[in-house]
């Protein structure tokens, strides 16, 4: 059983509202408006959770769609939303996007982070190919090597990737697994078969409790190219 799934049988990240960020960026950079019927807008979200954005993309009438890897996770969106049984599947999206479609928009709000670079590299080449021509990747919340928990002490880096961590003690990423961070160049370096249009750094400081804890993560557009 991979960690998110233990994580959600014991209700543990569990959101279920859409995340501000990604609502924001889809309206104005989603490009969602560019069919006379918004049905025919294609939507692939990589890595679900238990539904937190799915009701943002049915509300603006846009056809939905997600890989997800916690078999858990899909039962509780399919008790909410039965009518997308075929459109939500159990998957790893770094190995396959197991959709005969190509999409015109593909989001990923702090799913694909979970993986190391290597892997990452192989899901944004699948994503690459499932895009349409001019196809957008909007990425949320893709954790700052000025995140705080980039420096805990004892981290355990994977052999060969100064950029993923995993078996953290304490912090934010406790028992989610391994967690990948970027820098600017890292991540012009990953989407080098895009056209990055917005790419902007968010930086949040506990003031109180003063801690010291930055919660840092990009946030960024990508057309295909």
């Amino acid at each position: 059983m991979n960690s998110w799934d233990s994580l959600y049988q014991q209700n543990k990240q569990m959101s279920i509202y859409p995340w501000t960020d990604l609502v924001s960026y889809v309206i104005k950079y989603g490009n969602i408006n560019k069919y006379e019927n918004r049905k025919d807008f294609k939507v692939l979200e990589l890595g679900c959770g238990v539904g937190a954005n799915i009701s943002l993309f049915l509300n603006l009438g846009i056809d939905y769609y997600s890989i997800e890897g916690s078999q858990t996770a899909i039962n509780l969106i399919l008790e909410k939303y039965p009518e997308l049984i075929n459109n939500i599947k159990v998957g790893d999206f770094c190995k396959d996007i197991n959709f005969n479609i190509e999409f015109d928009l593909i989001i990923d709000r702090a799913s694909v982070t979970h993986n190391t670079t290597k892997d990452i590299k192989k899901c944004l080449e699948l994503v690459h190919n499932k895009l349409k021509c001019n196809g957008i990747f909007i990425g949320i919340d893709w954790f700052s090597t000025n995140h705080s928990d980039y420096y805990i002490p004892d981290s355990y880096f994977y052999e060969d990737d100064e950029f993923t961590i995993y078996d953290f003690k304490q912090g934010q990423f406790k028992d989610v697994g391994k967690t990948h961070f970027s820098d600017e160049m890292h991540l012009v370096e990953l989407f080098n078969k895009f056209n990055i249009k917005i790419l902007q750094e968010k930086l949040i400081e506990n003031v109180i409790p003063k801690d010291c804890h930055i919660f840092a993560a990009w946030n960024f557009v990508a057309f295909k190219i």
